[in-house]
C-alpha cells in the first residue's frame, strides 16, 4: 500500500489521523498487504512464463524483434512494469517485517528513544515505495503523452531520454522536497504543524492526480487523432476500420479503468483523513462513520494499491498465464491500404490484373509527422495479443510482373 502517511508514521509527534489508520489492526493490516502483494507478483511471473504467440507468416520472428529497436511505447511499459515490481516488493518487505518483528517494529518513533535501525527502517520503506510508484505514476503519464505524439507527429528516437528525466527526475526532486519538509528539523523531533506535511502529501499525490486528469484527455485525443488517421488511408471510413479504432479505445478505457480502480480509494482515504486533522477532536461522536469509512479505504488500500502492475498486464495483454495449452482469444481484421482499395475500386476483378499508378504510394501509407501511418498504428499500441495492432506489408521482387499485384496492408488486432 502507497500512502504519504506511511512516511508521517516515523514521526514521532505524528498527528491524530494517522495514529488512527496505522494503530487499528496493524497485523491484520500487513497481512492484508503481505497476501495482496505476493499475489501480484505470483500471477506477474505466471504472466511471463508461457510465451504462445502464434507462429505464422503473420507473426514477427525471433531474429527480427531482437535485431530492431523496441519502440518507446514498449520500453515506457518495461519501466512503468519495474518501477510497479520494485515497489510492490517494497510492500511485501516491509508487511513481511512488521509481521515477523514485532518487537523491532514497536521501537519506531517512540519519541526522543528511538533507536536508529527502526526509523531507518521506517523511513527507508516508506521512501522507497513512495519513489518507485510516484515514478511508475510518471511513466504511465509519458505513456499517454507518446501515444499522442506517435500519431500527431513523429515523437524522435532522442525522446525516451526525455520520458527518462520527467519520470526519475520528477519522482526524486517532489518527493525528496516533500520529505524534508516532513522530517524537520529532524527526524526525532518532527513538527506536529499541518503546514510541514501538507507539501509531503502534496509532492506524493500530484502525479497521481496528473495520471487521473491528463491520461484520460490524452487518450481521447489519440483515439480522435487514430480516427481521423485511418480515414485518411481511404477517405472513408470503414467498418474494419472502425473497429480497429474501437479496440484502441477499448484499451486506454482498460488502463484507465484500471488505474481508478486502484487508486481512487487513496484519494478518498486520504480527504477523509484531512478531514479528521481539521477536527478538534476526531474522537467525537459525531464522527463515528467518518473514521469508520477512513479505516474501511485504508484496508482497501492494502488490497488494490499492490494489484496495480497485474491488473494493468491484464488490460495490455490480456491472460497470458497459467495454461500452456490455453490460446488467448485474437480478434484478426485485415484492412487494406488507402492505394489498394482504390485500385480494386478503379479495377475490377472481371478486367484481370492492374498495375498501381503510383509504385511508391502503395507500398506505404499516409505519412505522420515522419512515421507511415502503419508505422505509427503499429508503434501506438505495441505488445498487446489481444488489442495490439500488428502491420505488415507485403514486399516482393519490383520486376514487371511482381508489379501487377496491389500490396495489401494487414493487421491483426
Amino acid at each position: 500500500m502507497a500512502s504519504p502517511r506511511l512516511g508521517t508514521f516515523c514521526c514521532p509527534t505524528r498527528d491524530a489521523a494517522t495514529q488512527l489508520v496505522m494503530s487499528f489492526q496493524p497485523r491484520a493490516f500487513h497481512a492484508l498487504c503481505l497476501g495482496s502483494g505476493a499475489l501480484r507478483l505470483a500471477l506477474g511471473l505466471l504472466q511471463l512464463l508461457p510465451g504462445r504467440r502464434p507462429a505464422g507468416p503473420g507473426a514477427p520472428s525471433a531474429s527480427a524483434s531482437a535485431s530492431t529497436r523496441a519502440p518507446a511505447s514498449t520500453r515506457i511499459l518495461r519501466a512503468a512494469a519495474a518501477c510497479d515490481v520494485l515497489g510492490c516488493l517494497g510492500i511485501v518487505f516491509r508487511s513481511a517485517v512488521w509481521l515477523g518483528f514485532p518487537g523491532f517494529v514497536e521501537n519506531i518513533s517512540v519519541g526522543n528513544a528511538t533507536d536508529i535501525w527502526p526509523a531507518a527502517f521506517c523511513v527507508g520503506s516508506a521512501v522507497w515505495i513512495q519513489l518507485l510508484y510516484s515514478t511508475c505514476f510518471w511513466w504511465l503519464f509519458c505513456y499517454a503523452v507518446d501515444a499522442y505524439l506517435v500519431i500527431r507527429r513523429s515523437s524522435g528516437r532522442s525522446i525516451i531520454v526525455l520520458y527518462h528525466l520527467i519520470a526519475w527526475g520528477l519522482a526524486a526532486l517532489l518527493g525528496a522536497e516533500g520529505l524534508l519538509m516532513l522530517y524537520q528539523p529532524s527526524l526525532s523531533r518532527c513538527e506536529r504543524d499541518l503546514e510541514h506535511a501538507v507539501p509531503h502529501y502534496v509532492t506524493t499525490y500530484l502525479p497521481l492526480l496528473l495520471v487521473f486528469v491528463a491520461n484520460p484527455i490524452l487518450f481521447r485525443r489519440t483515439v480522435t487523432a487514430v480516427a481521423s488517421l485511418l480515414k485518411g488511408r481511404q477517405g472513408i471510413y470503414t467498418e474494419k476500420e472502425r473497429r480497429m479504432g474501437a479496440m484502441i479505445k477499448t484499451r486506454f478505457f482498460k488502463i484507465m479503468l484500471v488505474f481508478v480502480l486502484c487508486w481512487l480509494s487513496n484519494i478518498i482515504n486520504e480527504s477523509l483523513l484531512f478531514y479528521l486533522e481539521m477536527q478538534p477532536d476526531i474522537n467525537g461522536r459525531a464522527l463515528k462513520y467518518v473514521r469508520n469509512a477512513a479505516m474501511t479505504t485504508w484496508f482497501i488500500m492494502g488490497i488494490l494499491n499492490p494489484a496495480q502492475g497485474f491488473l494493468l498486464s491484464l488490460a495490455f495483454y490480456g491472460w497470458t498465464g497459467c495454461s500452456p495449452a490455453f490460446q488467448a482469444p485474437r480478434k484478426d481484421i485485415q484492412w487494406e491500404s488507402m492505394t489498394s482499395s482504390a485500385a480494386e475500386r478503379a479495377c475490377p476483378a472481371h478486367e484481370g490484373p492492374c498495375t498501381p499508378r503510383d509504385g511508391a504510394a502503395s507500398r506505404k501509407g499516409v505519412h505522420v509527422g515522419g512515421h507511415t501511418s502503419d508505422e505509427a498504428l503499429s508503434m501506438l499500441s505495441e505488445g498487446s495479443n489481444t488489442s495490439t495492432i500488428e502491420i505488415h506489408i507485403a514486399s516482393g521482387p519490383r520486376n514487371g510482373s511482381e508489379a501487377d499485384c496491389v500490396p495489401k496492408v494487414q493487421g491483426d488486432l
